[in-house]
């Protein structure tokens, strides 16, 4: 941060495939719940994809969203809009000066749904048939440009695209705004809508899906020595960030602090992660000496853990690159063996995660882990939540992306 206005979290607001809202999902993960689910779709058979379930959204839109609003947007940007209406109502609907109020919401791949839908009635019905709002709707800024309209937000509204780290940068974007004076109040986060035959078929194509049709709930296994891919997941996480003593001045609940963001580019392979870790490690340190701390004041990290083979060991060794004998005293939780892998809502989720790990003290159990593969050399929390010390306490979240992007952002309780 370039100045010394504090960011703070004020609201929370999800729609994930363990839950419709972020306190529904926050207490499913506490449970242990999956969202990975077989698929209905008869497009599974007819494309024969070799991946049969995804973790597919808890709780429909257009069971929260009006008809018009439904049609008007992406399922991507419903998704958003659902996840910024709780965060926005948790935070106490702050008044505010529509010029001091921004939006940043991440996308990996943005309205791919609205734009293969599109060419399939180009190609069968003619130009004609096509919708006049199909670019406005597919558009990766189509999320941040409508939640920005609904809230009449005017100091900017941010799309930041980094594949499965864009809901990380987002809000790291978003806080810096709030650090810079640009902005008082930001909604910010990352939403996904891609489990469409497409993706799903890029995906396994290039062996990154988990191929477990037997049994989906048990599919996504972080650390697990028979890990074999992660599992598609979709859904929006959004929160409330405010310059503190806007915040207390209206008297607002404060979750946490978000004390800063570490940025990095691995420039080593367009998917496959730096195998010694040495980008995302940069970000992690960067995070840390940007938030003022020390590796020993991390008690908890939220990992980005997809469970591929061969990203969960180069983020270990980069924990390990990162803080040395100091990672031993953090407690690593890997929420994705729950939630699936949200691609561009990620980073947002397990941001959303880390704050309430702080707020509740709780770093949540990764479920799956049977055996846990000898090359990981992080202390894992398994089997059984870990309380958090009290006092001051700082977590870190990490988010990694295709194209090398890494991001690791810092949550403090003061």
């Amino acid at each position: 941060m370039t100045t010394n206005r504090k960011v703070v979290v004020t609201g929370i607001g999800a729609t994930t495939p363990i839950g419709g809202t972020a306190t529904e999902t926050w207490d499913a993960l506490l449970d242990g719940a999956s969202g990975a689910r077989n698929l209905p779709q008869e497009w599974v058979d007819t494309y024969q994809l070799p991946v049969h379930f995804a973790a597919t959204i808890e709780v429909a839109p257009d069971q929260v969203l009006s008809r018009p609003e439904t049609r008007r947007l992406d399922p991507s940007g419903q998704y958003a809009l659902v996840a910024s209406r709780e965060a926005w109502g948790d935070a106490g609907e702050p008044e505010v000066d529509p010029e001091r109020l921004g939006v940043a919401i991440g996308t990996g791949i943005g309205g791919v749904w609205t734009l293969l839908n599109a060419w399939d009635t180009l190609k069968e019905k003619g130009p004609r048939r096509v919708m006049p709002l199909t670019v406005p709707m597919l558009m990766p800024n189509s999320a941040s440009g409508n939640v920005s309209l609904i809230f009449g937000a005017r100091a900017g509204a941010h799309t930041l695209v980094s594949a499965c780290a864009s809901g990380a940068e987002s809000m790291g974007y978003a806080a810096a705004m709030i650090a810079e004076g640009k902005a008082d109040v930001m909604i910010t986060g990352g939403t996904e809508a891609a489990v469409h035959p497409l993706p799903m078929a890029g995906f396994a194509a290039m062996q990154a899906l988990s191929t477990r049709n037997d049994d989906p709930t048990h599919a996504s296994r972080p650390y697990d020595l028979a890990r074999d891919g992660f599992v598609l997941g979709e859904g929006s996480a959004v929160i409330v960030l405010e310059e503190e003593e806007h915040a207390k001045a209206r008297g607002a609940r404060i979750y946490a602090t978000f004390a800063s963001t570490g940025t990095s580019a691995d420039a080593h392979h367009i998917a496959a992660p730096e195998p010694e870790g040495a980008g995302a490690s940069r970000a992690m340190v960067e995070a840390v000496e940007r938030a003022g701390l020390t590796p020993a004041d991390i008690v908890h990290i939220n990992a980005h853990a997809t469970s591929t083979p061969v990203g969960d060991i180069a983020e270990s060794n980069a924990i390990r690159r990162a803080f040395g004998d100091a990672t031993d005293s953090m407690a690593v939780s890997a929420t994705k063996s729950m939630t699936g892998h949200l691609l561009g809502a990620a980073g947002a989720l397990e941001a959303l995660f880390s704050i309430l790990a702080v707020h509740h003290r709780l770093a949540p159990a990764t479920t799956n882990i049977t055996d846990l593969d000898p090359e990981i050399h992080l202390d894992v929390v398994r089997d059984e939540h870990r309380k958090l010390p009290q006092g001051d306490i700082a977590v870190l979240n990490n988010s990694f992306g295709f194209g090398g992007h890494n991001v690791a952002n810092v949550i403090t309780s003061s």
